[in-house]
């Protein structure tokens, strides 16, 4: 009896636990709601052609949500604001197959296409991937463009221009996927007051 009661206190405790992941839903990919001060605003998966390349969660700042986002969920300046606010925001892009760094650095380089600046150097980070394994893009103000590719750091590179290239990848007014674009903000009307 003590057995069965000890299971189900540990059952119990692991549910709120999951409740604090969102699922990507045609990958099942699960990312946590929360980290540390900023919150998942969404969630998406990037296609070509039929092939599952990546999910991918937008984290914003708590303290944007309720300061420079505030009063735009589902507005055009919504998504310019996460192209070009200075506030904390990062992608986790969780890979679902191997890639190439050519067909990592292709993809992107054709979302920079004009930027300059330190373009090339920020390409330079990413090396092959494995399926599960994870990207993480961010920006943080003072700090700069942070990336880290499957578990390697690189310098942060303080071009603001080169940061709003790279977040308009998928937030852009010509994003990689419209329905990934989209995606990337469903939780803005629960979120964003």
């Amino acid at each position: 009896m003590k057995t069965l009661a000890a299971a189900l206190v540990v059952l119990a405790s692991a549910v709120p636990a999951l409740a604090q992941d969102v699922a990507e839903p045609k990958s099942g990919t699960r990312f946590v709601t929360k980290d540390g001060d900023a919150s998942l605003l969404g969630v998406g998966l990037r296609k070509k052609n039929v092939t599952k390349m990546y999910a991918i969660g937008l984290y914003v700042a708590d303290s944007a949500l309720s300061g420079p986002l505030r009063g735009k969920a589902g507005t055009p300046e919504l998504y310019r604001e996460l192209v070009a606010g200075d506030f904390k925001r990062k992608l986790v892009l969780k890979f679902l197959r191997d890639m190439s760094a050519d067909q990592i650095r292709g993809a992107f380089r054709d979302g920079l296409k004009g930027v300059g600046g330190k373009t090339d150097v920020w390409l330079g980070f990413f090396g092959d991937v494995r399926s599960g394994q994870e990207c993480v893009i961010g920006w943080t103000p003072g700090v700069g463009l942070e990336t880290r590719v499957a578990g390697l750091g690189n310098p942060a590179l303080k071009d603001k221009a080169l940061a709003s290239a790279v977040f308009g990848i998928w937030l852009g007014d010509q994003p990689i996927q419209d329905d990934l674009k989209r995606d990337l903000v469903a939780r803005s009307g629960e979120l964003i007051k």
